[in-house]
């Protein structure tokens, strides 16, 4: 399923929009698997892994050209060999539909690169 969340592209979100409960959070999550659920729901994490600082480096370029072109922006913590990519929709502080979106599109951008090792 997620990558079929990797398929829709982000739609532009206005504030006064609820956040989606836990529950639809829960549910929305179960399709990006290895993201945490964390701050009573309102946003999601996940660390990826690689094989040093360059290949980090080079995952967060294409994170950013992913995140221009969806109008979506994560906020991303690196360094050697990992990328850590937080995702909320700050106009609503909390989670929406999009920040799924964006983590399977990531998921899948992460999956074509090599494997750490």
């Amino acid at each position: 399923m997620a990558s079929a969340l990797a398929e829709q592209s982000c739609t532009p979100c206005r504030g006064g929009v609820p956040p989606l409960d836990p529950a639809a959070a829960e549910e929305y999550r179960r399709e990006a698997p290895d993201w945490a659920l964390l701050d009573n729901a309102a946003r999601i994490e996940r660390t990826y892994r690689f094989r040093n600082f360059a290949a980090a480096f080079a995952f967060v370029e294409r994170v950013a050209a992913i995140a221009e072109n969806e109008g979506h922006h994560p906020d991303i913590a690196f360094g050697w060999g990992y990328a850590t990519v937080s995702l909320r929709t700050k106009k609503i502080k909390g989670l929406h539909q999009n920040d799924f979106i964006m983590a399977a599109k990531l998921d899948r951008l992460a999956a074509e690169l090599p494997a750490p090792g």
